[in-house]
């Protein structure tokens, strides 16, 4: 709805009633003049134009729908300590995402369900095995906070201890702060996304050897293939250009 006056008269002896509301304009645009004391000054009425507030919530609409449609893709990677499947999960899929060149598309990220490691680096021999394979791990330990069941689409657990922790978690926390009742539907485990391998958990190589990194390393190249094909199909919205 648009009302417009377009006079300039001047209208003596009359002035605007002050008691006009905004809602009563935009109802019923009629305007509602009285006769003034004598001592009162003679008015101008100037032009001005009153819109309906329909026309920016459709736009208003029309821009979050859009931002929605444009707001990146977030994952998550979490196990024990974050120093070791995790960080290497994140450094594995961040290198896919970017040889797709889809980097704009996506947060990537990693966590652990402790936080006896916070602050530290990825375990070296774990950095080691990795940059022998044009991966660089580069993420600082963090343990896991109730914000991440808000800020990623997807929470993924390198084993079925590390996702029964994850999901003990949400419990605990909802209690205390609002959190998205979907949060434990975004929780899934890592070797779930494997197409190669036949292993349903990341193993932790911490006390093991060398081998026990490069082990880890083929699956999680294995997993993240899949999940970022698998989060392609899903999200029409990570394939748009």
């Amino acid at each position: 709805m648009s009302v417009r006056i377009a006079t300039t008269q001047t209208i003596p002896n009359l002035r605007f009633c002050h008691s006009i509301h905004s809602r009563s304009l935009l109802t019923n645009p009629t305007l509602l003049l009285f006769k003034p004391p004598s001592h009162s000054r003679r008015l101008r009425v100037i032009p001005f134009t009153i819109v309906s507030s329909s026309s920016p919530s459709s736009m208003s609409s029309s821009s979050a729908q859009s931002m929605v449609e444009r707001k990146p893709f977030s994952v998550l990677f979490v196990c024990l300590g974050n120093i070791c499947r995790s960080p290497a999960a994140e450094a594995v899929f961040r290198d896919i995402v970017r040889k797709r060149g889809l980097e704009p598309k996506f947060v990537i990220d990693s966590a652990g369900t402790i936080d006896y490691h916070e602050g530290n680096q990825a375990d070296p021999r774990m950095r080691s095995a990795a940059k022998r394979r044009g991966i660089e791990v580069t993420s600082i330990s963090r343990p896991i906070r109730p914000s991440d069941f808000s800020d990623f689409d997807l929470i993924v657990a390198m084993d079925l201890q590390n996702k029964e922790d994850i999901l003990g978690a949400y419990e605990r926390w909802r209690f205390k702060e609002p959190l998205p009742e979907d949060g434990p539907k975004k929780v899934k485990l890592m070797c779930s996304y494997c197409k190669k391998h036949k292993e349903t958990e990341v193993p932790d190589p911490y006390y093991g050897g060398s081998q026990g990194f490069e082990n880890v390393l083929d699956l999680l190249e294995d997993a993240c293939e899949s999940l970022l094909d698998s989060i392609m199909a899903e999200n029409s919205h990570v394939c748009a250009s």
